[in-house]
This record gives C-alpha cells, structure tokens and sequence, in this order.
C-alpha cells in the first residue's frame, strides 16, 4: 500500500527503531526492495535521486502502482531534490514524499526556500524531509566530516520555521563509498542531543552505506528512524553477477543474480535496523488533496 513517509518515520519514531530507504535506480530495484519487505513484513522507502536519466512521470507512475500492489506500507520519497521543478514533477507522478535539499544554503535562506515548497507538498498531501548541516563525500570523508554538523538548537528552530515532517542531520556520514577499511565516526552524543532538544522528532541519517552494522544500530535505537542505502546494495548486486556462473543460458538469469544480491543485502538492512515485522495494514491509497499546482503556487 502506499504511504507517506510521515506515516511510515511517525511509527517508527513512536517504536523506537529506523525504516530502510533504499535507491532504487530500475524497475527492477524497485520490485526486489518491495519483495523484501513483502517476506519481511516491513515498511520500506523507495528512494529516487534524480542525479540518474529518469523519465520522472513514467517512473514515478510505475512506483506507485507498485507501492498500491503491495502487501505492506510503501513510501515514494524524492531524494535531495535541488528545486521546485523537480519536486513538482515528482507530486504529479505520484510520489508520496519528497526531500527539499537546501543544506548548501546559509541557514535563513535554507529555511525560507524549504519553507515554501512544504506549503505546495502538504497542500497535495505528500510529506517533506530537509537536511540542515551537510553531509559530505565519503572519499573526501577526512575533511567533509566535521565541516557542517547538525546543531541541536537550529534543528529546533529549523522545524519549527519550515513545518517539515522529517530532518536529516549531519553526525558523521556521509555519501558514496569509504576507502577501504574505513568506518564513520558517529558522534552519538550529537544526535541523543538532537533528538532531546526537538522533542523526539523523527530523523534520517543519509550515508547509510559502509557505516557498519554496530553504528546503525544504535544509531537506530538512539533517535534515527530513516536510514538512507545506495552503495552497498549495488556492490552486493555486482559481487553476485561476478561469482555467478553466467557461461551459455546462465546469461539468462541476469536478472535474478541482480535481485538475489541487491535483496539479500537490504535484508540484511531490515533485520539490524529493527523494521522486521512492523508492517501495519491499513487504506491502501494515501490520502491526497487534489491541487493544481502551478509555477505560482508558493508565490
């Protein structure tokens, strides 16, 4: 069924455990992290980072009737959507949620911009997630890492100015793959902070990939509720095609070899981030508001 995120992080926040948000770059993704979850009895979050060549309506559509098929609560997130074009498009394909990516901005003008475009997301009943702090580049990990954590008091003050529904803060990840045998560190006591001076509000930490089973649970039993995954599940779905026998018709299994890695690893996931099993039923259709949504919409 189809969800909000709101719906999906505000139970996860009430359970104390964090919801996986996988990329999803293929129909193919998409149907393996549904199936997943489906076997897992979890929510999950379809995650869509326009960086890739996507026909945004098409894709958009096909993830939502898939998410309206499924056995349990699926959210269709934008991820770091960049402006109010592209967060528009993704409303009218169908997208549950959206993020609004302005943490490169000095912390007025970040508010202000996210502000305006979660008038027009509410106004269509999608929900909104924002990024104050930055999270940098895994292979510039060293110095990324410190350069803009998230401030517990601005974090208050950011929520209570843009009305969003989930934050994502900055505490030591980051994006894309580490150098080899190295693990983020997380400062905990950051995000305990955080989540006090918010009054436990529902957070995401992005960077997922590489941050190593122990560091994910507690950050999941610490106040994250969202963890964001790209990296490790396609090297799990390229090291699956690389020790396959694919030699004559095992060519043909191409795309279950693929299924069978990128799936594998998101159960992986869904078992250490404590979503197993917590899947509710309910309506299956999010409740939109039919809106016209115009260029002048947030003027």
């Amino acid at each position: 069924m189809l969800v909000t995120m709101k719906e999906i992080l505000d139970r996860a926040n009430e359970g104390n455990y964090a919801v996986p948000a996988p990329v999803v770059q293929t129909e193919l993704n998409a149907r393996t992290a549904i199936k997943c979850a489906e076997e897992m009895n979890s929510p999950v979050i379809l995650l869509v980072p326009l960086i890739f060549d996507y026909d945004v309506d098409l894709f958009g559509r096909y993830l939502k009737a898939l998410a309206e098929a499924s056995k349990v609560p699926v959210a269709v997130n934008h991820d770091h959507g960049s402006d109010f074009e592209s967060a528009v498009a993704c409303i009218r394909a169908g997208f549950s949620s959206i993020m609004v990516d302005r943490s490169e901005l000095p912390f007025e003008e970040n508010a202000a911009q996210v502000k305006e475009l979660v008038k027009v997301a509410h106004a269509a009943g999608v929900s909104v997630e924002a990024e104050l702090g930055h999270v940098g580049n895994a292979s510039n990990y060293e110095a990324d890492r410190d350069a803009a954590l998230t401030e517990p008091e601005l974090a208050k003050r950011f929520i209570e100015e843009t009305g969003i529904d989930c934050l994502a803060v900055a505490i030591g990840t980051a994006h894309g793959a580490y150098d080899k045998g190295q693990i983020p560190y997380l400062d905990y006591d950051r995000l305990e902070e955080i989540k006090k001076v918010t009054g436990n509000f529902p957070l995401v930490l992005h960077g997922g990939s590489g941050t190593g089973d122990e560091g994910l649970k507690k950050a999941a039993r610490m106040g994250i509720n969202k963890v964001n995954i790209g990296c490790e599940l396609f090297a799990s779905a390229i090291e699956a095609i690389e020790n396959a026998d694919t030699s004559g018709s095992g060519a043909y299994g191409f795309a279950n070899i693929i299924e069978e890695g990128y799936g594998s690893r998101l159960k992986h996931f869904i078992t250490i981030l404590g979503s197993e099993g917590m899947a509710w039923k309910a309506d299956n259709t999010v409740r939109r508001k039919k809106v016209e949504i115009t260029e002048n919409t947030i003027l």
